[in-house]
């Protein structure tokens, strides 16, 4: 039961690109992690730049840092 959670800057996406990305993240988790579709949750969270740092690096990044797959090329 893949979810992806993706925490990103505000983007202007509408429906269609939304659908498109969890479409290819989707993709991606099939092909590399053997998952059914209907098997996968994708979410699209968008974080102010100004609340980055203690919304997402402070809790979800640096916390982990040992167990990411891919490690950010910045710090905070």
């Amino acid at each position: 039961m893949p979810h992806v959670d993706i925490k990103c800057f505000p983007r202007e996406l509408n429906d269609e690109q939304k659908a498109a990305l969890a479409e290819d993240i989707a993709g991606v988790i099939i092909r590399h992690l053997n998952s059914k579709e209907s098997s996968i949750s994708v979410a699209l969270n968008q974080i102010a730049p100004d609340d980055w740092k203690t919304q997402v690096w402070d809790t979800d990044i640096a916390p982990q840092m040992a167990q990411l797959i891919k490690k950010p090329g910045y710090d905070m």
